[in-house]
């Protein structure tokens, strides 16, 4: 089964301004309501910490198992999708989501679920700080080869006598966002065939 596209939050980098409330609002609604956003930023006023919260399209989601209307539904690419026909506002995949990712519309009770405003997320497009990315897909999988490979190519590096400030300048010191193959000097393969 492969990998749910999803959008992943940096933290760190929000600001808390809310304009991907105020543009998931916008563009699911016609109006400017946070109240209506299928995304929320959670405020930690006192140590000015603003968290944004937005589903994470699970491969086996509780919020559907858990709706006695079967309003909810998910499909091949694992996003939610509501039947505001069929949902009785009875919250119960609010109580089910670890995340805290869904919420009821004000102002017909029917929940409110990121669609991934069907591929083109406007909270992602809007985000003046860029704490919200749709990554690339297994992303997580190449910063984990990544991390794995680095101290055996710097050792490589080292044995064949090519000095490590060549490999900073072009990978930095641990950046796996960086690890592209036509990053590499003069666009050849990154892989070298180990001499004995």
């Amino acid at each position: 089964m492969a990998s749910p596209r999803r959008i992943r939050t940096k933290p760190e980098k929000c600001t808390g301004c809310r304009v991907c409330e105020l543009i998931c609002g916008f563009t699911k609604h016609g109006e400017f309501n946070p109240r209506r956003s299928r995304i929320r930023v959670v405020k930690m006023e006192r140590f000015l910490v603003d968290i944004p919260v937005v589903c994470r399209f699970c491969l086996k989601p509780v919020c559907v198992s858990s709706c006695p209307a079967d309003a909810l539904r998910q499909d091949h690419q694992h996003v939610i999708h509501v039947d505001q026909k069929l949902c009785t506002g009875c919250e119960l995949c609010i109580e089910a989501c670890p995340f805290g990712a869904i919420s009821m519309d004000p102002t017909d009770s029917s929940a409110l679920v990121c669609d991934l405003c069907q591929g083109s997320p406007q909270c992602v497009q809007w985000c003046p700080t860029g704490a919200l990315e749709i990554p690339p897909a297994n992303s997580g999988a190449q910063k984990k080869r990544w991390t794995a490979v680095t101290p055996t190519a710097r050792s490589l590096l080292r044995k064949w006598g090519i000095p490590l400030e060549e490999f900073e300048k072009y990978y930095g010191p641990a950046s796996p966002e960086k690890a592209r193959v036509e990053n590499f000097p003069s666009g050849k393969s990154a892989t070298r065939e180990a001499t004995p």
